[in-house]
């Protein structure tokens, strides 16, 4: 049995591992490589670790981009095989697929333009939103703990892991005909922190023998533990008595639908006064939408909201805006109101416009509630920098910044530690992934002294075992 780190080894983005086993190739996840605009084409356009064609299945183990965004190329480059996943991460995948089409498209209309003034030949989009449609015939879903053979001698099992919904840890049992042996590989997926607002928590998984192990947050602690919305009550309501509109940047999936749910409980409480909520993005939209559709991921509180209270992503203060016309029409607004808008970082998205439009003004609150990784404009923003270049204009930081980290969706690096602990089994090999390297080597630092065989993967490398 052979693995080879084709992505997410040594970065947190375009997670790609390609497993060969019994004769046949499984890839565990397909993500898109996410950076500068060239650098990010030319490590996407041509899976320069594998052929395409070659891959057998694949296995997804979420939503996210950096996890599923490459998967439609794969299939315009030659791989015909079936894509297992859990029924919301194919549900997900639906909207989020295409949406990163229209992302490539964009981008690749940026590349030419400069590439035309340097008499350069233009280059194409990675895949279009037809693409990415019929990328999604080749999924197959599976529920929870629903073990499947997917090739000679592997069963698949998927286990939830917390983070977003329908994410899950792949747990794949081998017969490995190469030398008679069963083992058990378990590829964590991204972890969530547990006590989640919404999801259940990560599962332990026993009998492990080799494990695949994300390790973004490792060597850092988050601000505060999971649920720990006080600070986060405390920032709204100093907001509301400055009297601004309340912007908060954040990701369509999973970190918007967490917001949602701890402002309907304060708005329940009475611990907030109401105020008029606003979701502006039609990505983040459609993923709320989907989270309806799924309680099995839901813990045991939310469940119950669900089917005995007021809908906790739908209450009567809240409007979810597909529109330009309608996004536009929150420039208007005056006294307190709250925008929840895409993207997380402030690359991309609507959040834009509203940081144009409103950032300069003192009785504004930007409230960051995740990462943001360096030289974006979120980072540039939280970092504390006083003028910002929007949109090729450049505006003064006016606006009051606050920072919540409470709501982060993957396990620092203590939660990590536990997560390894936890899992049972002889773990005889443990390789870390989806880590920037000094990321990874503080994980593999501590797992070694709680006495792991433990190891970062290299990119391009192969293990055998």
């Amino acid at each position: 049995m052979k693995l080879k780190f084709c992505g997410a080894a040594g970065t947190t983005t375009g997670s790609q591992h390609l497993l060969e086993v019994n004769g046949k190739r499984i890839l565990l996840d397909c993500g898109l490589y996410q950076g500068r605009r060239k650098d990010a084409y030319e490590i996407n356009c041509c899976f320069p670790h594998y052929d395409p064609k070659s891959v057998d299945v694949v296995v997804l183990s979420h939503a996210h981009i950096d996890h599923s965004g490459n998967l439609p190329n794969l299939s315009k480059k030659g791989f015909t095989g079936t894509i297992f996943a859990t029924h919301a991460t194919r549900d997900l995948c639906q909207i989020m697929l295409r949406d990163s089409a229209r992302i490539q498209e964009h981008d690749i209309d940026w590349m030419n333009k400069h590439r035309k003034r340097k008499g350069l030949e233009e280059v194409e989009p990675l895949y279009t939103e037809q693409d990415a449609e019929k990328c999604l015939r080749q999924f197959v879903t599976l529920g929870y703990d629903r073990p499947l053979q997917i090739c000679d001698g592997v069963e698949l099992t998927f286990v939830d892991a917390g983070h977003i919904l329908g994410s899950a840890q792949i747990v794949l049992d081998v017969k490995d005909q190469s030398d008679g042996k069963q083992k058990r590989l378990l590829f964590s997926g991204d972890v969530g922190r547990g006590d989640s607002e919404v999801l259940r928590d990560p599962v332990a998984v026993k009998d492990v023998d080799f494990l695949l192990m994300e390790s973004t947050y490792g060597g850092r602690e988050h601000e505060a533990p999971p649920g720990f919305d006080t600070h986060f009550a405390g920032v709204i309501k100093e907001a509301v008595k400055r009297g601004g509109k309340i912007l908060i940047p954040a990701f369509a999936v999973e970190r918007t639908q967490k917001i949602l749910y701890v402002l309907n409980e304060m708005f329940v409480s009475k611990e907030l006064p109401p105020i008029p909520v606003y979701v502006d993005s039609p990505l983040a939209v459609s993923a709320t939408e989907i989270y309806r559709l799924h309680p099995d991921s839901f813990n045991e509180e939310v469940y119950a909201a669900l089917f005995e209270k007021q809908n906790p992503f739908g209450f009567e203060d809240l409007t979810l805006i597909r529109s330009v016309k309608g996004s536009k029409a929150l420039n208007d607004l005056e006294g307190v109101s709250i925008i929840i808008s895409a993207s997380g970082m402030c690359e991309a998205g609507r959040i834009m416009h509203h940081l144009r439009n409103n950032i300069e003004d003192p009785k504004t609150t930007v409230l960051f509630v995740g990462y943001c990784a360096a030289r974006t404009l979120g980072r540039r923003i939280r970092d504390g920098e006083k003028v910002v270049r929007i949109l090729g204009d450049e505006f003064n930081v006016n606006a009051k910044i606050e920072i919540v980290d409470s709501f982060s969706g993957h396990a620092d690096h203590s939660e990590l530690v536990d997560y390894y602990n936890r899992i049972e089994g002889e773990k005889t090999g443990t390789w870390l992934i989806h880590g920037e390297s000094d990321s990874s080597q503080a994980l593999e630092g501590a797992l070694r002294e709680a006495g792991g065989n433990v190891s970062v993967g290299e990119l391009g490398k192969t293990v055998e075992f």
